[in-house]
Protein backbone atom coordinates (compact mmCIF):
# COMPACT_ATOMS: atom_id res chain seq x y z
CA UNK A 1 0.00 0.00 0.00
CA UNK A 2 2.74 2.48 0.93
CA UNK A 3 2.10 5.95 2.34
CA UNK A 4 -1.62 6.63 2.69
CA UNK A 5 -3.68 9.80 2.34
CA UNK A 6 -6.25 11.24 4.72
CA UNK A 7 -9.23 9.56 3.11
CA UNK A 8 -7.53 6.16 3.37
CA UNK A 9 -6.83 6.79 7.04
CA UNK A 10 -10.41 7.76 7.90
CA UNK A 11 -11.86 4.81 6.00
CA UNK A 12 -9.61 2.39 7.89
CA UNK A 13 -10.39 3.82 11.32
CA UNK A 14 -14.14 3.95 10.67
CA UNK A 15 -14.15 0.33 9.48
CA UNK A 16 -12.45 -1.11 12.58
CA UNK A 17 -15.49 -0.88 14.91
CA UNK A 18 -13.23 -0.63 17.96
CA UNK A 19 -14.96 -0.94 21.33
CA UNK A 20 -14.83 2.59 22.74
CA UNK A 21 -16.76 3.87 25.76
CA UNK A 22 -17.35 7.58 26.33
CA UNK A 23 -19.44 9.19 29.07
CA UNK A 24 -21.09 5.89 30.01
CA UNK A 25 -22.11 4.93 26.48
CA UNK A 26 -20.49 2.71 23.88
CA UNK A 27 -19.59 4.75 20.82
CA UNK A 28 -21.50 3.69 17.73
CA UNK A 29 -21.18 4.75 14.12
CA UNK A 30 -18.23 6.26 12.23
CA UNK A 31 -15.68 7.71 14.64
CA UNK A 32 -14.93 10.56 12.25
CA UNK A 33 -18.52 11.79 12.72
CA UNK A 34 -18.42 11.69 16.53
CA UNK A 35 -18.05 15.13 18.13
CA UNK A 36 -15.37 13.90 20.56
CA UNK A 37 -13.15 12.41 17.86
CA UNK A 38 -14.02 14.29 14.69
CA UNK A 39 -11.49 17.09 15.18
CA UNK A 40 -8.46 14.95 15.98
CA UNK A 41 -9.19 12.43 13.23
CA UNK A 42 -9.58 15.15 10.60
CA UNK A 43 -6.39 16.79 11.83
CA UNK A 44 -4.53 13.50 11.44
CA UNK A 45 -6.10 12.97 8.04
CA UNK A 46 -4.63 16.32 6.99
CA UNK A 47 -1.19 15.08 8.07
CA UNK A 48 -1.55 12.00 5.88
CA UNK A 49 -2.72 14.18 3.00
CA UNK A 50 0.38 16.35 3.39
CA UNK A 51 2.79 13.42 3.23
CA UNK A 52 1.55 12.36 -0.21
CA UNK A 53 0.99 15.84 -1.65
CA UNK A 54 3.06 16.60 -4.77
CA UNK A 55 4.79 19.45 -2.94
CA UNK A 56 5.92 17.38 0.05
CA UNK A 57 6.08 13.77 -1.16
CA UNK A 58 9.87 13.73 -1.56
CA UNK A 59 10.39 15.36 1.86
CA UNK A 60 7.87 13.23 3.75
CA UNK A 61 8.45 9.77 2.28
CA UNK A 62 11.22 7.43 1.14
CA UNK A 63 11.42 4.20 -0.84
CA UNK A 64 10.63 1.03 1.10
CA UNK A 65 13.53 -1.42 0.86
CA UNK A 66 11.04 -4.30 0.51
CA UNK A 67 8.14 -3.05 -1.62
CA UNK A 68 9.95 -0.18 -3.41
CA UNK A 69 6.88 2.00 -2.80
CA UNK A 70 6.99 5.41 -1.11
CA UNK A 71 6.47 5.04 2.65
CA UNK A 72 6.41 7.48 5.57
CA UNK A 73 9.82 8.92 6.39
CA UNK A 74 9.22 8.58 10.14
CA UNK A 75 9.71 4.82 9.62
CA UNK A 76 13.23 5.35 8.22
CA UNK A 77 16.09 3.63 10.04
CA UNK A 78 18.82 6.27 9.63
CA UNK A 79 22.33 5.08 8.81
CA UNK A 80 23.87 8.49 8.17
CA UNK A 81 23.68 11.93 9.72
CA UNK A 82 21.97 13.12 6.55
CA UNK A 83 19.19 10.57 7.02
CA UNK A 84 18.83 11.65 10.66
CA UNK A 85 18.36 15.23 9.42
CA UNK A 86 15.79 14.05 6.87
CA UNK A 87 13.80 12.43 9.70
CA UNK A 88 13.96 15.60 11.81
CA UNK A 89 12.79 17.84 8.98
CA UNK A 90 9.86 15.51 8.31
CA UNK A 91 8.91 15.60 12.02
CA UNK A 92 9.11 19.40 11.96
CA UNK A 93 6.78 19.56 8.97
CA UNK A 94 4.02 17.58 10.71
CA UNK A 95 4.61 19.43 14.01
CA UNK A 96 4.13 22.80 12.32
CA UNK A 97 0.82 21.64 10.86
CA UNK A 98 -0.39 20.96 14.41
CA UNK A 99 1.51 23.77 16.19
CA UNK A 100 3.32 21.03 18.14
CA UNK A 101 0.12 20.27 20.05
CA UNK A 102 -0.19 16.58 19.09
CA UNK A 103 1.90 14.51 21.46
CA UNK A 104 0.85 11.40 19.56
CA UNK A 105 1.09 12.50 15.96
CA UNK A 106 1.70 9.35 13.86
CA UNK A 107 5.47 9.90 13.65
CA UNK A 108 5.88 9.29 17.40
CA UNK A 109 4.80 5.65 17.43
CA UNK A 110 6.27 5.11 13.96
CA UNK A 111 9.57 6.11 15.55
CA UNK A 112 8.99 3.72 18.44
CA UNK A 113 8.36 0.80 16.06
CA UNK A 114 11.45 1.75 14.07
CA UNK A 115 13.60 1.83 17.21
CA UNK A 116 12.29 -1.57 18.32
CA UNK A 117 13.14 -3.15 14.98
CA UNK A 118 16.55 -1.45 14.95
CA UNK A 119 17.40 -2.92 18.38
CA UNK A 120 15.96 -6.38 17.96
CA UNK A 121 19.46 -7.86 18.18
CA UNK A 122 19.22 -7.34 21.95
CA UNK A 123 16.59 -10.12 22.08
CA UNK A 124 18.48 -12.66 20.03
CA UNK A 125 19.11 -15.93 21.80
CA UNK A 126 17.11 -14.96 24.88
CA UNK A 127 14.34 -17.12 26.28
CA UNK A 128 10.77 -16.15 25.38
CA UNK A 129 11.99 -13.44 22.99
CA UNK A 130 11.07 -13.10 19.32
CA UNK A 131 13.19 -10.48 17.56
CA UNK A 132 11.89 -11.66 14.19
CA UNK A 133 8.37 -10.65 15.27
CA UNK A 134 9.58 -7.11 15.98
CA UNK A 135 11.02 -6.87 12.49
CA UNK A 136 7.91 -8.32 10.84
CA UNK A 137 5.59 -5.94 12.71
CA UNK A 138 7.76 -2.95 11.86
CA UNK A 139 7.86 -3.84 8.16
CA UNK A 140 4.09 -4.40 8.10
CA UNK A 141 3.53 -1.03 9.79
CA UNK A 142 5.93 0.77 7.46
CA UNK A 143 4.65 -0.73 4.22
CA UNK A 144 0.97 -0.31 5.14
CA UNK A 145 1.30 3.01 7.00
CA UNK A 146 -0.38 1.63 10.13
CA UNK A 147 -1.19 4.00 12.96
CA UNK A 148 -0.53 3.15 16.62
CA UNK A 149 -1.38 4.08 20.15
CA UNK A 150 0.52 2.56 23.05
CA UNK A 151 0.17 1.88 26.75
CA UNK A 152 2.72 0.97 29.40
CA UNK A 153 1.43 2.52 32.66
CA UNK A 154 -0.19 0.22 35.22
CA UNK A 155 -3.23 1.39 37.24
CA UNK A 156 -2.20 3.59 40.17
CA UNK A 157 -3.77 1.51 42.94
CA UNK A 158 -0.81 1.90 45.26
CA UNK A 159 2.34 3.75 44.16
CA UNK A 160 4.51 2.54 47.01
CA UNK A 161 7.67 0.90 45.68
CA UNK A 162 7.00 -2.08 47.93
CA UNK A 163 3.44 -2.58 46.67
CA UNK A 164 2.77 -6.07 45.41
CA UNK A 165 -0.56 -6.78 43.76
CA UNK A 166 -2.35 -9.70 45.42
CA UNK A 167 -5.85 -9.32 44.00
CA UNK A 168 -7.60 -12.50 42.85
CA UNK A 169 -8.71 -10.67 39.72
CA UNK A 170 -5.79 -8.95 37.92
CA UNK A 171 -5.69 -5.16 38.04
CA UNK A 172 -2.53 -4.53 36.05
CA UNK A 173 -2.64 -6.29 32.68
CA UNK A 174 -0.85 -9.62 32.86
CA UNK A 175 -0.57 -12.98 31.16
CA UNK A 176 -3.15 -15.30 32.71
CA UNK A 177 -2.78 -18.18 30.28
CA UNK A 178 -0.59 -19.49 27.48
CA UNK A 179 -2.24 -21.40 24.64
CA UNK A 180 -1.22 -22.86 21.30
CA UNK A 181 -2.63 -19.74 19.68
CA UNK A 182 -0.92 -17.18 21.90
CA UNK A 183 -1.04 -15.34 25.22
CA UNK A 184 -4.25 -14.51 27.08
CA UNK A 185 -4.10 -11.06 28.71
CA UNK A 186 -6.42 -9.85 31.47
CA UNK A 187 -6.31 -6.60 33.42
CA UNK A 188 -5.80 -2.97 32.47
CA UNK A 189 -3.30 -0.35 31.43
CA UNK A 190 -3.59 3.43 31.67
CA UNK A 191 -3.27 6.44 29.46
CA UNK A 192 -3.51 5.21 25.89
CA UNK A 193 -3.59 8.58 24.15
CA UNK A 194 -5.81 8.30 21.08
CA UNK A 195 -6.82 4.85 22.33
CA UNK A 196 -9.28 3.29 19.90
CA UNK A 197 -8.46 5.84 17.20
CA UNK A 198 -5.62 3.89 15.61
CA UNK A 199 -5.08 0.65 13.71
CA UNK A 200 -2.94 -0.94 16.41
CA UNK A 201 -2.09 -0.73 20.08
CA UNK A 202 1.49 -1.35 21.18
CA UNK A 203 1.69 -2.73 24.72
CA UNK A 204 4.95 -3.06 26.60
CA UNK A 205 6.42 -3.18 30.08
CA UNK A 206 8.94 -0.65 31.32
CA UNK A 207 11.53 -1.16 34.06
CA UNK A 208 10.11 -1.22 37.56
CA UNK A 209 10.84 -2.70 40.95
CA UNK A 210 9.45 -6.20 41.54
CA UNK A 211 8.37 -6.79 37.94
CA UNK A 212 6.53 -10.11 37.89
CA UNK A 213 7.15 -12.46 34.94
CA UNK A 214 3.49 -12.39 33.88
CA UNK A 215 3.70 -8.58 33.55
CA UNK A 216 6.97 -8.55 31.59
CA UNK A 217 5.91 -8.53 27.95
CA UNK A 218 5.72 -6.54 24.75
CA UNK A 219 3.36 -7.01 21.82
CA UNK A 220 1.21 -5.23 19.27
CA UNK A 221 -2.37 -6.16 18.37
CA UNK A 222 -5.16 -4.62 16.30
CA UNK A 223 -7.29 -2.11 18.17
CA UNK A 224 -10.42 -4.13 17.36
CA UNK A 225 -9.12 -7.32 18.99
CA UNK A 226 -11.86 -9.26 20.77
CA UNK A 227 -12.10 -8.35 24.46
CA UNK A 228 -10.16 -5.09 24.07
CA UNK A 229 -11.99 -2.02 25.46
CA UNK A 230 -11.08 1.65 25.53
CA UNK A 231 -12.76 3.67 28.30
CA UNK A 232 -12.27 7.37 27.55
CA UNK A 233 -11.94 10.35 29.81
CA UNK A 234 -14.34 13.24 29.39
CA UNK A 235 -13.95 14.97 26.03
CA UNK A 236 -12.22 18.34 26.18
CA UNK A 237 -13.68 19.41 22.85
CA UNK A 238 -15.58 22.49 23.97
CA UNK A 239 -17.52 22.64 20.72
CA UNK A 240 -17.20 22.53 16.97
CA UNK A 241 -16.76 26.29 16.62
CA UNK A 242 -13.15 27.07 15.71
CA UNK A 243 -13.87 30.67 16.81
CA UNK A 244 -14.73 29.59 20.36
CA UNK A 245 -12.38 26.60 20.60
CA UNK A 246 -9.61 27.12 18.05
CA UNK A 247 -7.42 24.37 19.53
CA UNK A 248 -9.60 21.82 21.31
CA UNK A 249 -11.93 21.55 18.30
CA UNK A 250 -8.94 20.40 16.24
CA UNK A 251 -6.38 18.84 18.53
CA UNK A 252 -7.97 17.14 21.57
CA UNK A 253 -6.32 13.71 21.39
CA UNK A 254 -8.39 11.85 23.99
CA UNK A 255 -6.85 9.56 26.62
CA UNK A 256 -8.23 6.22 27.67
CA UNK A 257 -8.06 3.33 30.09
CA UNK A 258 -7.38 0.09 28.20
CA UNK A 259 -9.12 -3.03 29.50
CA UNK A 260 -7.96 -6.47 28.40
CA UNK A 261 -10.84 -8.89 28.94
CA UNK A 262 -9.12 -12.20 28.18
CA UNK A 263 -7.59 -10.80 25.01
CA UNK A 264 -5.75 -13.26 22.78
CA UNK A 265 -2.36 -12.06 21.58
CA UNK A 266 -1.30 -14.37 18.72
CA UNK A 267 2.24 -15.67 19.02
CA UNK A 268 3.36 -13.87 15.87
CA UNK A 269 2.40 -10.60 17.60
CA UNK A 270 4.49 -11.27 20.75
CA UNK A 271 7.91 -9.61 20.99
CA UNK A 272 8.78 -11.06 24.40
CA UNK A 273 6.97 -12.47 27.46
CA UNK A 274 7.84 -13.85 30.91
CA UNK A 275 11.06 -11.84 30.63
CA UNK A 276 11.59 -9.49 33.60
CA UNK A 277 15.28 -9.01 32.80
CA UNK A 278 14.52 -8.01 29.22
CA UNK A 279 11.77 -5.65 30.37
CA UNK A 280 14.26 -4.08 32.78
CA UNK A 281 17.11 -3.61 30.27
CA UNK A 282 15.75 -3.44 26.72
CA UNK A 283 14.55 0.17 26.77
CA UNK A 284 17.77 1.48 28.27
CA UNK A 285 20.06 -0.46 25.94
CA UNK A 286 18.00 -0.08 22.77
CA UNK A 287 17.68 2.96 20.51
CA UNK A 288 14.18 3.58 21.94
CA UNK A 289 15.18 6.59 24.05
CA UNK A 290 17.53 8.33 21.58
CA UNK A 291 15.05 8.18 18.70
CA UNK A 292 11.86 8.89 20.64
CA UNK A 293 13.48 11.75 22.58
CA UNK A 294 14.71 13.15 19.25
CA UNK A 295 11.16 13.11 17.85
CA UNK A 296 9.60 14.60 20.98
CA UNK A 297 12.15 17.38 21.47
CA UNK A 298 11.72 18.35 17.81
CA UNK A 299 7.95 18.67 18.35
CA UNK A 300 8.37 20.54 21.64
CA UNK A 301 10.61 23.10 19.93
CA UNK A 302 7.89 23.77 17.38
CA UNK A 303 5.36 24.02 20.20
CA UNK A 304 7.55 26.58 21.96
CA UNK A 305 7.78 28.60 18.73
CA UNK A 306 3.98 28.57 18.65
CA UNK A 307 3.71 29.73 22.27
CA UNK A 308 6.19 32.54 21.63
CA UNK A 309 4.09 33.63 18.65
CA UNK A 310 0.89 33.64 20.70
CA UNK A 311 2.56 35.61 23.48
CA UNK A 312 3.94 38.19 21.03
CA UNK A 313 0.57 38.49 19.31
CA UNK A 314 -1.04 39.33 22.66
CA UNK A 315 1.63 41.97 23.26
CA UNK A 316 0.99 43.57 19.89
CA UNK A 317 -2.79 43.37 20.19
CA UNK A 318 -2.98 45.39 23.40
CA UNK A 319 0.15 47.46 22.66
CA UNK A 320 2.27 46.65 25.73
CA UNK A 321 5.65 46.17 24.02
CA UNK A 322 7.14 49.25 25.74
CA UNK A 323 7.23 47.61 29.19
CA UNK A 324 10.44 45.95 30.35
CA UNK A 325 8.65 43.32 32.41
CA UNK A 326 7.02 42.19 29.14
CA UNK A 327 10.46 42.00 27.52
CA UNK A 328 11.65 39.89 30.43
CA UNK A 329 8.72 37.50 30.17
CA UNK A 330 9.04 36.93 26.43
CA UNK A 331 12.80 36.61 26.80
CA UNK A 332 12.17 33.65 29.12
CA UNK A 333 10.39 31.89 26.26
CA UNK A 334 13.13 32.88 23.81
CA UNK A 335 15.86 31.54 26.12
CA UNK A 336 13.98 28.28 26.59
CA UNK A 337 13.43 27.94 22.86
CA UNK A 338 17.05 28.54 21.93
CA UNK A 339 18.26 26.21 24.69
CA UNK A 340 16.07 23.41 23.37
CA UNK A 341 17.24 24.04 19.80
CA UNK A 342 20.89 23.97 20.87
CA UNK A 343 20.45 20.69 22.74
CA UNK A 344 18.71 19.10 19.74
CA UNK A 345 21.49 20.31 17.43
CA UNK A 346 24.13 18.89 19.78
CA UNK A 347 22.36 15.53 19.86
CA UNK A 348 22.66 15.38 16.08
CA UNK A 349 26.22 16.73 15.98
CA UNK A 350 27.31 14.04 18.48
CA UNK A 351 25.30 11.23 16.82
CA UNK A 352 27.11 7.91 16.47
CA UNK A 353 26.54 4.62 14.66
CA UNK A 354 25.32 1.91 17.02
CA UNK A 355 26.03 -1.82 17.09
CA UNK A 356 23.35 -2.51 14.47
CA UNK A 357 24.69 0.14 12.10
CA UNK A 358 22.08 2.85 12.71
CA UNK A 359 22.84 6.52 13.36
CA UNK A 360 21.64 7.27 16.89
CA UNK A 361 21.36 10.86 18.09
CA UNK A 362 23.35 11.42 21.26
CA UNK A 363 21.12 10.70 24.22
CA UNK A 364 22.68 13.00 26.82
CA UNK A 365 21.65 16.37 25.30
CA UNK A 366 18.16 14.97 24.72
CA UNK A 367 17.98 13.83 28.35
CA UNK A 368 18.88 17.35 29.46
CA UNK A 369 16.19 18.80 27.20
CA UNK A 370 13.63 16.32 28.54
CA UNK A 371 14.46 17.45 32.08
CA UNK A 372 14.19 21.13 31.17
CA UNK A 373 10.93 21.19 29.22
CA UNK A 374 8.58 19.90 31.98
CA UNK A 375 9.66 22.93 34.01
CA UNK A 376 9.62 25.39 31.12
CA UNK A 377 6.21 24.58 29.70
CA UNK A 378 4.07 25.46 32.75
CA UNK A 379 6.00 28.73 33.01
CA UNK A 380 5.38 29.52 29.32
CA UNK A 381 1.68 28.92 29.90
CA UNK A 382 1.75 31.18 32.96
CA UNK A 383 3.49 33.94 30.99
CA UNK A 384 0.70 33.93 28.41
CA UNK A 385 -1.87 34.10 31.21
CA UNK A 386 -0.04 37.02 32.84
CA UNK A 387 0.23 38.96 29.59
CA UNK A 388 -3.45 38.42 28.80
CA UNK A 389 -4.47 39.29 32.38
CA UNK A 390 -8.20 40.04 32.77
CA UNK A 391 -8.60 39.95 29.00
CA UNK A 392 -8.42 36.16 29.28
CA UNK A 393 -11.61 36.08 31.32
CA UNK A 394 -14.29 38.19 29.65
CA UNK A 395 -14.49 36.48 26.28
CA UNK A 396 -17.64 36.64 24.15
CA UNK A 397 -18.52 33.74 21.85
CA UNK A 398 -19.04 33.50 18.13
CA UNK A 399 -22.80 33.84 18.59
CA UNK A 400 -22.34 37.11 20.48
CA UNK A 401 -20.89 38.56 17.30
CA UNK A 402 -24.00 37.44 15.45
CA UNK A 403 -26.41 39.10 17.91
CA UNK A 404 -27.89 42.57 18.21
CA UNK A 405 -25.16 43.46 20.72
CA UNK A 406 -22.54 43.72 17.98
CA UNK A 407 -22.21 47.53 18.38
CA UNK A 408 -21.36 47.12 22.06
CA UNK A 409 -18.73 44.50 21.34
CA UNK A 410 -17.12 46.45 18.52
CA UNK A 411 -16.93 49.58 20.64
CA UNK A 412 -15.80 48.20 24.00
CA UNK A 413 -13.62 45.27 22.92
CA UNK A 414 -11.61 46.89 20.15
CA UNK A 415 -7.82 46.60 20.40
CA UNK A 416 -4.96 48.96 19.64
CA UNK A 417 -4.53 47.49 16.18
CA UNK A 418 -7.25 44.86 15.85
CA UNK A 419 -11.00 44.83 15.51
CA UNK A 420 -13.04 43.57 18.45
CA UNK A 421 -13.77 40.30 16.67
CA UNK A 422 -10.12 39.66 15.84
CA UNK A 423 -9.07 40.62 19.36
CA UNK A 424 -11.48 38.07 20.82
CA UNK A 425 -10.20 35.40 18.40
CA UNK A 426 -6.65 36.06 19.59
CA UNK A 427 -7.57 35.98 23.26
CA UNK A 428 -9.70 32.84 22.84
CA UNK A 429 -6.66 31.19 21.25
CA UNK A 430 -4.53 32.12 24.25
CA UNK A 431 -7.28 30.94 26.62
CA UNK A 432 -7.70 27.59 24.84
CA UNK A 433 -3.93 27.09 24.91
CA UNK A 434 -3.47 27.79 28.62
CA UNK A 435 -6.74 27.90 30.59
CA UNK A 436 -9.38 25.64 29.05
CA UNK A 437 -9.65 21.95 29.94
CA UNK A 438 -7.69 21.28 26.76
CA UNK A 439 -5.01 23.80 27.74
CA UNK A 440 -4.52 22.53 31.28
CA UNK A 441 -4.33 18.98 29.96
CA UNK A 442 -1.52 20.17 27.64
CA UNK A 443 0.39 21.46 30.68
CA UNK A 444 -0.03 18.25 32.65
CA UNK A 445 0.83 16.19 29.58
CA UNK A 446 4.14 17.98 29.04
CA UNK A 447 4.98 17.80 32.74
CA UNK A 448 4.84 14.01 32.65
CA UNK A 449 5.50 13.21 28.99
CA UNK A 450 8.57 11.08 29.75
CA UNK A 451 7.42 10.10 33.24
CA UNK A 452 8.04 11.42 36.72
CA UNK A 453 10.36 14.48 36.42
CA UNK A 454 12.12 13.53 39.66
CA UNK A 455 12.95 10.08 38.27
CA UNK A 456 14.15 11.66 35.03
CA UNK A 457 16.49 13.89 37.02
CA UNK A 458 17.69 10.93 39.07
CA UNK A 459 18.41 8.93 35.93
CA UNK A 460 20.33 11.87 34.44
CA UNK A 461 22.40 12.23 37.61
CA UNK A 462 23.27 8.55 37.71
CA UNK A 463 24.13 8.30 34.02
CA UNK A 464 26.04 11.57 33.62
CA UNK A 465 29.88 11.24 33.57
CA UNK A 466 30.34 13.47 36.61
CA UNK A 467 33.94 12.40 37.28
CA UNK A 468 35.16 13.10 33.75
CA UNK A 469 37.00 16.27 34.78
CA UNK A 470 37.71 15.53 38.41
CA UNK A 471 41.46 15.79 37.75
CA UNK A 472 41.15 19.59 37.87
CA UNK A 473 40.05 19.38 41.50
CA UNK A 474 42.65 16.73 42.31
CA UNK A 475 45.52 18.83 40.92
CA UNK A 476 44.31 21.95 42.65
CA UNK A 477 44.14 20.54 46.16
CA UNK A 478 46.57 17.65 45.76
CA UNK A 479 44.41 14.67 46.61
CA UNK A 480 43.34 11.49 44.83
CA UNK A 481 39.56 11.43 44.79
CA UNK A 482 39.23 7.83 43.68
CA UNK A 483 39.12 5.56 40.68
CA UNK A 484 37.31 6.77 37.62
Amino acid sequence: MGAINGSDFLKKINSLNNEIWLDGMQVKGPLSDNSAFKGILRTKAALYDAQVSPELLQKMTYTSPTTKERVGLSFMQPRTIEELWLRRRMIEQWARQTCGLLGRSPDYLNTVMMSFASSRYLLEGKENCFPQHMLAMYEKARDNDLSFTHTFITPQVNRSQAYFECSDEPIAAKVVKKTNDGLIIRGARLLATQGGLTDEILVFSTPKLLCEPEEAFAFSIPSNSKGLRFICRESFVGGTSTFNYPLSSRFDEMDSLVVFDNVLVPWERVFFYDAPEVAATFFGASSFQPFTFHQVITRQIVKTEFMLSVAELLVQTINISEYQHIHEKLSEIIIGLETMKALLAKSEMDATVDTAGYMRPSLLPLQVASNIFPKLYPRFSEIIQLIGASGMVTLPTEKDFQSERIPDLHHYLQAANQSAEDRVKIFRLAWDLTMSAFGTRQTQYERYFFGDPVRLASYLYKSYPKDAHMEMVEKLIGIQVGKR
